[in-house]
């Protein structure tokens, strides 16, 4: 496997991280902004990014800037938000050819930066305020972001889960934000809120292609500079813990009722069991060799779907499933009694083996790409560890069977939440 190595540099009020690799026909450049989640700021955090890529000074409209992206031959600009640990993490990553590859020799590197930097400090303001018409047509998308999650029962019910179990933590916000809260949004209040961003948030840019790094690090001197700052990190308050598992029944016209799980890991990223974590998980519900598929999905007929999911930094494991609503009892005692199994040892070497050899790929898949290789190395600046992918094989390999054992039986049940139609009610 070719190492990879990342290059950080200190820059002026954000860090450069420059990973050179033969490996792309492309270069891509993401920027990450980071900053504690808060009910005050969560939903105009949700709005800014998009009120921001539409268009710019130089670009005033959304057309002109996507047609100036498609000039550099097709460069593409997305979007994305995030939620790690108690952070709302804004993404902007742009894709562009690499020039080398090119007959003609347009400083395509060159010009992405620049385009970036204009998104990102010459937004579209006039008077001290976004563009209005601008921030109502994203207000109206937004909008449509959180009911699509409404309406999309297996996300919804993910989502409640985290509201029930994270009551009282920012975690329970969502990444969205809140219906309730777009409305009042003004385009001033919004700008007034892109300053205070770019004046506190924990700012990181990643570039990674065939580069040069010397002409990155003058580049990025150039086109991007901020204040200094220090990082607002949050104050970890530890490990939640309930004093009994909290049990919550919604009932909405649904056919097929969600059933989903909350577990406290109490084991987070960068700890030295998280290794054992990941295997755990993917032996109980990770992935269609696990016990949840096995003996919830197939055996038991119980469930359309069974599966299980760790939120790494943040010490979660949520465990989905559809089932029929008269059987609810059921398949929560099953999905119990395989947790009982994996904190019992009651699994084979064989399942290790397996579970090891689908992590390794699926992390290798992940830096297939880009923007995969991004987000993998980003996990350190959130945890604020230093885990290098050699080492996170590494450690896959070495863990035994008693560290997965030790690690399941930390793992504690949080809250059961259970999406069921209106019938069920009735009978």
């Amino acid at each position: 496997m070719a190492v990879i190595t990342e290059s950080v540099k200190e820059m002026n009020g954000y860090k450069l991280h420059i990973v050179k690799t033969e490996k792309y026909k492309t270069n891509t450049i993401v920027w990450k902004m980071k900053a504690p989640l808060n009910k005050e700021d969560v939903t105009k955090r949700a709005l800014l990014p998009y009120v921001m890529q539409s268009n710019s000074e130089n670009y005033p409209t959304t057309t002109k800037l996507r047609s100036y992206l498609d000039e550099l031959y097709g460069a593409t600009l997305n979007i994305d938000l995030a939620k790690k640990d108690e952070y709302q993490i804004i993404s902007f990553s742009m894709e562009i050819a690499n020039e080398k590859f090119l007959t003609d020799q347009t400083p395509l590197l060159r010009k992405a930066v620049e385009l970036l930097s204009q998104i990102l400090t010459k937004p579209n303001v006039q008077n001290n305020s976004f563009d209005k018409d601008t921030v109502e047509k994203e207000k109206r998308t937004l909008k449509q972001r959180i009911q699509s999650v409404y309406d999309d029962k297996m996300k919804y019910s993910s989502s409640r889960l985290v509201e029930e179990m994270c009551k009282g933590e920012p975690y329970a916000l969502h990444v969205h934000g809140e219906m309730n809260a777009v409305d009042t949004i003004t385009a001033e209040e919004l700008y007034e809120y892109y300053q205070k961003v770019f004046n506190e948030d924990e700012l990181d840019l990643y570039v990674i292609g065939d580069v040069s790094e010397e002409e990155v690090v003058s580049l990025s001197n150039e086109c991007l500079s901020f204040s200094a700052r220090t990082p607002k990190k949050i104050e970890s308050t530890g490990f939640y813990k309930k004093e009994s598992v909290h049990e919550v029944k919604e009932t909405q016209d649904v056919k097929q009722g969600k059933l989903n799980i909350g577990y406290r890991t109490n084991v987070v990223y960068g700890d030295d069991d998280y290794f054992a974590l990941q295997l755990f998980n993917g032996i109980y519900g990770g992935f269609s060799h696990s016990k949840l598929f096995i003996n919830v999905r197939e055996k038991a007929s119980l469930a359309y779907y069974a599966a299980s999911r760790l939120e790494s930094h943040k010490g979660l494991m949520m465990v989905m499933s559809g089932i029929d609503n008269k059987n609810y009892d059921q398949a929560v005692s099953i999905i119990k009694e395989q947790m009982s199994a994996m904190q019992a040892g009651d699994f084979t070497d064989q399942e290790i083996q397996q579970t090891k050899a689908v992590i390794k790929n699926q992390l290798l898949e992940t830096i297939d790409t880009a923007r995969g290789l991004v987000e993998v190395l980003y996990h350190n600046v959130v945890s604020h560890k230093e885990v290098t992918l050699d080492y996170w094989l590494d450690q896959t390999d070495k863990t035994t069977k008693e560290d997965i054992v030790k690690v399941a039986q930390k793992v504690e049940l949080d809250t059961i939440y259970f999406l069921t139609g209106m019938e069920a009610n009735q009978s």
